[in-house]
């Protein structure tokens, strides 16, 4: 019997594209999509040159799927052990572990052309940025922080996006890039919420397990706090005005939202609070500085 949730690629033309769509969250990306695209567009004060454009895309694209597999090679035997991650492709089958490797190997490749197709910096980051990101897949063995861990990788996004554009590292990117790590990390403790108990039987570090769920909600809105103030601090370091600070005030306003789908006591909404509403902030917000920068100048 298959996993409830499992993808299942018998018959199917598309299957093994299905499977490894699936093996890396592809649907994700929006999280640090916009973030990407907000930092190429204040850099290059507008649109930047098509190619960068291409480059940056398909930089993130590699780099994310180079850490998500490589998360996924790392934790299988943990996956397999738990329930909800029961259903993932290495987990059933769908996939094999040697595709895995091959894919890894694949995205990295990629990631580094990309980069020294961009600038001499970019080149000269991508292995440490790298490093962050296949890093942590242990931090979680390590420490319950791992949730900062995961935002810092998200949050190099901007500051890439930002390199890539001007080959430089400014303050604004890393304004943006803490305002997006601190975003995630408040959004990853509440997903790993739904497997406290299981983090605690198997030994794995997560705020949760290590405080609770109700202190867990709190360091998570303080978090998205932290996220709101740096994001309303990038005015005075860039050219953004009103449009900007509106579509932060949404945003504000949507994580409040979220917090309220998550309680102590009632956990069924955590995908919905995870997925829908954060999707929703980082295109509220790009659009925001793209109103800004077109219609504001």
């Amino acid at each position: 019997m298959r996993p409830a949730g499992a993808v299942s690629t018998a018959g199917h033309p598309f299957g093994p594209l299905r499977a490894t769509l699936s093996m890396i969250k592809f649907q994700h990306t929006v999280f640090a999509l916009p973030f990407a695209l907000i930092a190429a567009l204040l850099a290059a004060r507008g649109l930047p040159a098509p190619r960068v454009l291409a480059l940056i895309l398909l930089a993130m694209v590699a780099a994310r799927s180079a850490a998500m597999v490589w998360n996924r090679i790392a934790d299988l035997e943990i996956d397999r052990r738990n329930p909800r991650t029961a259903s993932r492709p290495l987990v059933t089958g769908a996939l094999s572990l040697r595709f895995a490797w091959v894919f890894l190997a694949a995205s990295l490749v990629l990631f580094f052309l990309s980069a020294s197709l961009l600038n001499r910096l970019a080149l000269l980051l991508s292995a440490p940025t790298a490093l962050v990101l296949l890093s942590y897949s242990y931090a979680k063995r390590i420490t319950w922080m791992a949730h900062l861990h995961l935002g810092a990788s998200l949050g190099l996004a901007p500051v890439g996006a930002w390199v890539a554009v001007t080959g430089r590292i400014d303050v604004a990117p890393l304004v943006l890039g803490g305002a997006v790590a601190c975003w995630v990390a408040g959004f990853d403790i509440l997903y790993s919420c739904q497997d406290v108990e299981f983090d605690r039987r198997e030994g794995l570090h997560a705020i949760p397990a290590r405080f609770g769920l109700k202190r867990a909600l709190r360091i998570a809105a303080a978090l998205h706090a932290a996220a709101i103030a740096l994001l309303l601090a990038l005015p005075l370091l860039t050219r953004l005005g009103a449009p900007w600070l509106l579509g932060v005030a949404c945003a504000a306003a949507l994580l409040i939202y979220e917090h309220r789908l998550v309680r102590p006591d009632d956990l069924t909404r955590v995908n919905q609070a995870f997925f829908a509403v954060n999707g929703v902030v980082g295109f509220l917000l790009l659009a925001a500085a793209a109103a800004d920068v077109f219609f504001r100048g």
